[in-house]
């Protein structure tokens, strides 16, 4: 091109060659922009290489926004972090099935996070990112969702400090309410902090239950339960009744903690080898305690259901439509049955027992390193291939084992000494001879 050429081209203002913003995204943000008018471009994580294009990262952006608090509500400052990814953002495809309005967007949800910002902090700490796209790989890996009242194992301080809030429970965000996509709907999970020791309240009780009492006080995060990664009490050092409280509500109401994803194993035993012996190591040193290595429980289901047809097995399919995928595989019937666990998945079974099949309901362990799906239920169970006669049954990856009244009261006592898992000699097996099972408790890390 001559220069009298390009002096031939029409003048004007520059053109903006960035493309739209997809719809989806821009629904979001026009959320955002109603409760942050002020902030109207925020600090952003982003994305280098997006999901769609072969990335790590499932979130293609996370905002961070700076919230003022209000004083007068007992809500502090702090910093309010959003992502983008986990529901649709384009509605082509490319990532999520593509969906009508009406339907849900990808997996119906995004991630919400608030910690407290102290007066020395001028910019929001950006590991809160890190944390939110290692949440939605999860999401994105196992197909299972996030909702108010889940809980997430963590074991390790959520900023990598030395801090003691290294759990994760799930709420609503209060401020971001359930909003309409032209992709469908999306829902905003608020994860909060907590300690062990109420992680562990939230296993024996509920998630909800747990949530609401650290509500109630300013240095447990508050009405909008923002997470201070510098809190040094837990629930139980600010409220003397809280101990009282959780076993209470655990006695009357249960456990709504359904199923976790574990280190356990199984194996069909031949009944006359089932020995009375309450302790054996020389038993357990084999390829079933070698299977359950390792360390951690990730708490994928909730819900009060009697009826094993609406337990989630894997990815929101549900128990009866696991049966209907593998119907062409054979039902067998076992006559005897031994069942490993890890040390952190058999500290479960006391709240198994006592808060799920003591109320008529089903708990499963879905195992972590095989396809395997364990799901120990009550005799009220409805919809379950096991009866007194056949008590073991596994078709395709799923054992059901049925766990009648005598055997439920027997486990509830014996079980008593899992609550104390760090006095335990392991492994450690519990033996039923005239039940013809046993179960056995190995290392996280063996």
């Amino acid at each position: 091109m001559t220069m009298n050429e390009a002096g031939a081209l029409p003048h004007g203002p520059p053109i903006n060659i960035l493309p739209p913003t997809p719809a989806g995204l821009e629904s979001l943000y026009s959320l955002c922009r109603k409760i942050y008018p002020d902030q109207p471009n925020p600090l952003q994580v982003t994305a280098l290489l997006k999901y769609w294009l072969g990335g790590p990262d499932p979130l293609d952006y996370i905002s961070m926004y700076a919230n003022p608090g209000n004083p007068q509500a007992n809500i502090p400052p702090h910093w309010h972090y959003i992502s983008f990814g986990l529901s649709d953002l384009h509605g082509d495809g490319r990532v999520h099935e593509v969906t009508t309005p009406n339907g849900v967007s990808g997996y119906g949800f995004e991630l919400s996070f608030r910690l407290q910002r102290h007066p020395e902090e001028t910019a929001p700490p950006t590991w809160p990112a890190t944390l939110m796209q290692s949440l939605a790989k999860y999401v994105f890996q196992s197909g299972n969702t996030l909702c108010a009242g889940d809980h997430v194992s963590w074991h390790c301080a959520l900023d990598n400090s030395e801090s003691r809030i290294q759990h994760m429970l799930m709420t609503t965000d209060p401020q971001l309410r359930s909003t309409q996509t032209p992709f469908g709907s999306v829902d905003f999970v608020q994860i909060v902090g907590v300690c062990a020791e109420e992680l562990r309240a939230a296993q024996q009780w509920t998630g909800t239950g747990v949530l609401e009492m650290l509500s109630r006080f300013s240095q447990t995060g508050g009405p909008w339960l923002i997470t201070d990664m510098r809190r040094g009490e837990c629930i139980f050092d600010v409220d003397p009744a809280a101990h009282e409280k959780i076993e209470n509500g655990f006695e009357v109401e249960g456990s709504n903690l359904s199923g976790v994803s574990a280190r356990c194993s199984w194996a069909e035993v031949d009944p006359s080898k089932l020995i009375k012996a309450r302790s054996s190591k020389e038993e357990n040193q084999d390829s079933l305690g070698e299977k359950t290595d390792g360390q951690g429980c990730s708490y994928y289901t909730h819900g009060s259901q009697n009826d094993i047809s609406n337990f989630k097995s894997d990815g929101g399919k549900d128990g009866m439509g696991l049966l209907e995928a593998s119907e062409i595989l054979q039902v067998k019937k076992l006559e005897g049955l031994s069942l490993v666990f890890n040390l952190e998945a058999g500290s479960l079974l006391p709240l198994a027992i006592r808060g799920r099949v003591k109320h008529g309901r089903h708990f499963t362990f879905k195992s972590i390193l095989t396809d395997t799906v364990i799901t120990l239920v009550a005799n009220s169970v409805t919809g379950t291939l096991v009866n007194s006669e056949n008590p073991y049954v596994v078709q395709g990856p799923w054992l059901q084992v049925l766990i009648p009244d005598d055997l439920a009261q027997d486990m509830a006592t014996t079980f008593q000494v899992l609550t104390s898992p760090e006095i335990l000699a392991l492994p450690k097996t519990f033996t039923w001879p005239d039940k013809k099972l046993s179960i056995t408790i190995v290392p996280d890390k063996v």
